[in-house]
């Protein structure tokens, strides 16, 4: 539940409700296929869990969960650089948006 606050929290201070120039379709399936693969991951790690396997091959698995969700956030956040950091600089509230995105990031490190 805490979580939940928390991320609830910093939506409260994200500077704008969408990216300054949308997500092509061609991006956001490629997000999305990258997601679904993710979900499937999960669902075989539960799969292993109920028939009882070896930790280290459920400890295996949970690594690379957890390699390909921060791949995806390193792809989120490079675009957010290249399009939403790079107009707010142009438009004079560059440093908001890097605060904004140096606080996400600080979530990330945790």
């Amino acid at each position: 539940m805490r979580k939940e606050k928390e991320v609830n929290h910093l939506e409260d201070k994200f500077l704008h409700d969408h990216p300054s120039k949308p997500r092509t379709e061609d991006e956001k399936q490629k997000v999305i296929n990258r997601l679904k693969r993710i979900e499937g991951q999960v669902r075989g790690i539960q799969k292993m869990v109920e028939e009882d396997r070896y930790c280290m091959d459920i400890l295996v698995q949970i690594s690379a969960i957890q390699s390909a969700l921060k791949n995806v956030g390193f792809s989120v956040t490079e675009r957010h650089i290249n399009h939403c950091v790079s107009d707010a600089i142009k438009k004079g509230e560059g440093q908001e948006s890097i605060e904004e995105l140096m606080g996400v990031l600080k979530q990330f490190s945790k």
